[in-house]
């Protein structure tokens, strides 16, 4: 069978890191994922396995100690790795946002301090934008730093913090009025503040809580928390890029590769729901034959095939354009659109085909039908994608005159 979701136009590197990734995957992911999300634990040995691959390090540059390599190498190795199981993508995918945002917007000594041991995967990245009252307004964060002599005196709550307990440097964005008139739009008083902290759970450093691990309904393994400042300082040369007022643009820039890469995790799911689907169509006997002999189970895989396809197709289409240098929030808002929608409707019919074996935990689609969802939400709900989308179409296709 010709595989699904080929790449065409890789070099002998790309290909090479694209093998080796695939190959850890199928023996050191699949065989103890499900086993290990069902007891919803860190998969400590992977990550381990991961940072001798040097994947922490996959776009950080060489002059850091990374491999340098581009975007679409990376989305494609985020993809392998979600076909294993998704929470070490994410994993590895908030690490890579912070590590790109130090890259892009860091200044040189915050550069030298955190890019090598980044590299390493010694220093694990989180990024917090979100908070309890807030949801996809970013403007309405609450959170705050004020100035206090060489340092900034942070104050708030966040939420949904990936990798918040196991991480050793958080990207936190948090309004701050210094230098900002009042009466200056929300966007332009924002700063991204670099907190260095314990991993673990508890008060982390003086004035920075991380509660523990919420609960959830799938995505477990990875941690996911909440972060508390109270009279949290830092100092002043921990502001990203050295001036306030940019944390949004930041953020921003940040999750637009982002959301290429939540757009490889849902084509990774995706790949691996249609792969146990195939499969288990040819195992299973009904009225004296295999199902994948009935049409309706044709009819499905054939949809399947077709939607993990054009997902991928729009995935490297975004990864290539930012790695082109140009802007590319409309291609990854429609990757990202396309690819979550597309990951929760072959998962389910994934699901359909297993009957009721899928509800049970002894089968793999089971875990993937509790994880599929989180996509639909994380780095910006399939609502705020087609906001994106309408308003650059806009932008394009503005009549004139």
């Amino acid at each position: 069978m010709t595989r699904l979701a080929q790449t065409a136009g890789l070099d002998d590197v790309q290909q090479e890191i694209l093998s080796t990734v695939r190959d850890f995957v199928d023996k050191e992911i699949i065989p103890v994922a499900t086993q290990l999300e069902h007891r919803d634990e860190y998969p400590t040995e992977i990550v381990e396995g991961l940072k001798e691959l040097g994947l922490f390090g996959l776009m950080i540059p060489e002059e850091y100690g990374g491999l340098g390599e581009s975007l679409l190498t990376y989305a494609l190795c985020v993809e392998e790795i979600a076909r294993g199981w998704m929470s070490v993508s994410g994993i590895i995918n908030t690490h890579f946002i912070v590590a790109y945002m130090l890259k892009q917007h860091g200044t040189q000594e915050q550069k030298d301090t955190f890019l090598p041991r980044m590299a390493l995967g010694e220093v694990r990245g989180a990024f917090s934008m979100s908070e309890p009252a807030l949801g996809s307004d970013v403007s309405a964060i609450s959170s705050k730093g004020v100035k206090d002599g060489e340092e900034y005196v942070l104050n708030g709550q966040k939420m949904w913090l990936t990798n918040g307990g196991t991480s050793s440097l958080v990207a936190v964005l948090c309004r701050s009025d210094e230098g900002h008139p009042e009466g200056t739009p929300p966007h332009k008083s924002m700063t991204t503040f670099l907190v260095e902290k314990e991993p673990g759970f508890g008060e982390v450093r003086p004035g920075l809580t991380i509660p523990g691990k919420i609960d959830k309904m799938g995505y477990k393994g990875v941690d996911t928390t909440e972060l508390i400042m109270d009279g949290l300082r830092i100092p002043a040369n921990r502001v990203l890029g050295g001036t306030t007022g940019r944390g949004f643009y930041q953020m921003m820039d940040g999750v637009e590769v982002g959301r290429v890469n939540v757009a490889a995790r849902g084509c990774g799911v995706a790949q691996r729901a249609f792969e146990l689907g195939v499969s288990y169509a040819q195992q299973r006997h009904t009225f004296g034959k295999p199902i994948a002999q009935h049409q309706a189970i044709q009819f499905k895989l054939a949809e399947m095939a077709t939607k993990v396809e054009a997902a991928h197709a729009m995935m490297v289409n975004a990864a290539r354009k930012k790695d082109s240098g140009e802007r590319n929030d409309l291609e990854a808002g429609m990757a990202k659109y396309l690819a979550s929608e597309y990951c929760k409707e072959v998962v389910e019919d994934a699901f359909r085909i297993h009957g009721g074996y899928g509800f049970s935990k002894e089968y793999e689609i089971e875990r993937l039908y509790r994880e599929a969802p989180m996509l639909l939400i994380g780095e910006g709900t399939a609502e705020i994608q087609k906001m994106i989308i309408g308003r650059r179409l806009l932008e394009e296709y503005r009549i004139q005159g």
